[in-house]
């Protein structure tokens, strides 16, 4: 498939200790997909977590808005060379999400509307380092960057933030994701710089 970006403006030599190595700092919001974007109303939106058991915990968009709401203020970064600084999105952290799922296992698939999937550590996942967002600068999440809603992983590069969110699925082994499987690292931390298999 073919990735496709619109609307960067990257700056060169941006010194700041918050932009990881080899990446540009840029105050738009470049938009990448590699095929169609998902349109999903709300009205047909759930998310639900599947634990290795099979059981299922299921939220609908009002269950969801209902949730404990958060305002992470983050920076992220794209694996394609773009870091965005101090963005503001509202959701509802993993942490509450997965309070009530009774789990051994130690990763989770993100699944997306669009078929997209991507691996993560559960550990990755907890502890205040992930949401799932509705909102981003004070706007409704647009579907472009992933709307109605999608995963938040700040930490990891942003492929891991999965557009489009319906899920998690818990396991006990690592399952690689749509681009895990194409090539990209299993991890994708930027400080290491973790782009591609074998970085």
């Amino acid at each position: 498939m073919n990735m496709f970006t619109r609307g960067f403006q990257g700056r060169r030599g941006a010194e700041s200790d918050r932009v990881p190595p080899g990446q540009y700092q840029t105050d738009d919001f470049p938009v990448l997909s590699a095929g169609p974007t998902p349109r999903v109303d709300t009205d047909d939106w759930a998310f639900t977590i599947t634990a290795e058991t099979g059981a299922a915990h299921s939220w609908t968009w009002d269950e969801f808005m209902g949730l404990a709401q958060e305002r992470p203020h983050v920076d992220i970064h794209c694996v394609t060379r773009w870091s965005k600084l101090d963005t503001d999105w509202v959701g509802v952290s993993l942490d509450t999400l997965l309070a009530d799922v009774e789990s051994a296992a130690d990763h989770a698939l993100a699944h997306s509307y669009g078929g997209y999937t991507t691996n993560l550590p559960l550990e990755d996942l907890t502890d205040g380092q992930a949401w799932v967002v509705h909102t981003f600068d004070g706007e409704p999440l647009a579907a472009e960057h992933g709307g109605p809603a999608r995963l938040l992983v700040p930490h990891l590069y942003f492929w891991k933030s999965a557009k489009w969110v319906r899920g998690l699925t818990l396991t006990h082994e690592d399952e690689p994701g749509f681009w895990e499987q194409s090539g990209y690292h299993d991890y994708g931390d930027p400080w290491r710089e973790q782009r591609y298999r074998g970085d």
